[in-house]
């Protein structure tokens, strides 16, 4: 797959060790909240991983892995599996991909490197003929209070079809109709939501009706799924666009 380059950032496939290891470095920072280390598991090794870096400096901003399935009777295999009761998943026929791990260096707030992030995963999407993308979708914390808005509308407006409908399994949930009766702001909903997931969202997606409690990366996430046939045509315009 080519380098992708737009403005001033590139976006590539890691090729190297070094390369994952900056990617690990920048997920410690990001999810751990530790300059030192490297965050790493066992998911690392079948992934791609995926790298925004800064054309003139360098510097990565941004990385993302990808697990790519050949169908929804592998997706107990993914990083997703342990979190949530995917069994309803498992009828899907078509090739499946799980990105994970996707994180921005906290000192960075170009919207443009969301933008080639999802550029550069147009491509890989394209290439192996990927029908559904899925992962986690992650909140920063674990105080569920603070997203009370966000969760409600999610609630209201986006969860998954009851085809696809990923259950409960982890031990800490937080339900999203605990919430319910309470009057949901709008603005504050969207400026808690996470840039990745109002991006799935825009596009289709949908997610589970629950968000697990996480401890050990400090986040709250919900599963996030996005059939590529439904993103409407006008935003797959705009994907393409990016990703040429």
């Amino acid at each position: 797959m080519p380098i992708l380059e737009k403005g001033r950032y590139r976006g590539r496939i890691a090729e190297t060790r070094v390369d994952i290891e900056r990617a690990q470095r920048l997920r410690q920072r990001c999810f751990r909240g530790s300059a030192t280390g490297l965050d790493s598991d066992g998911f690392d090794q079948p992934c791609r991983h995926f790298l925004v870096e800064d054309r003139a400096s360098g510097q990565l901003v941004c990385c993302f892995r990808v697990l790519p399935i050949e169908s929804g009777a592998r997706i107990g295999q993914s990083y997703s599996a342990q979190f949530y009761d995917l069994s309803a998943l498992e009828g899907f026929g078509g090739p499946m991909a799980e990105m994970g791990r996707f994180c921005i260096d906290p000192d960075r707030s170009d919207p443009d490197i969301l933008r080639l992030g999802w550029g550069i995963l147009t491509q890989y999407v394209d290439q192996l003929g990927i029908e559904m993308l899925f992962g986690c979708s992650s909140f920063r914390g674990t105080d569920a209070g603070a997203y009370d808005d966000a969760f409600a509308l999610l609630n209201a407006r986006h969860l998954a079809p009851r085809r696809w409908w990923p259950g409960i399994k982890a031990p800490r949930v937080v339900r999203f109709g605990d919430g319910a009766g309470k009057d949901t702001d709008m603005r504050r909903a969207m400026r808690r939501m996470p840039p990745l997931l109002k991006t799935y969202l825009v596009m289709g997606g949908w997610v589970s009706d629950h968000a697990v409690v996480d401890d050990a990366l400090n986040t709250l996430h919900v599963f996030t799924g996005l059939e590529i046939g439904a993103i409407p045509p006008a935003r797959q315009r705009l994907l393409r666009a990016v990703a040429s």
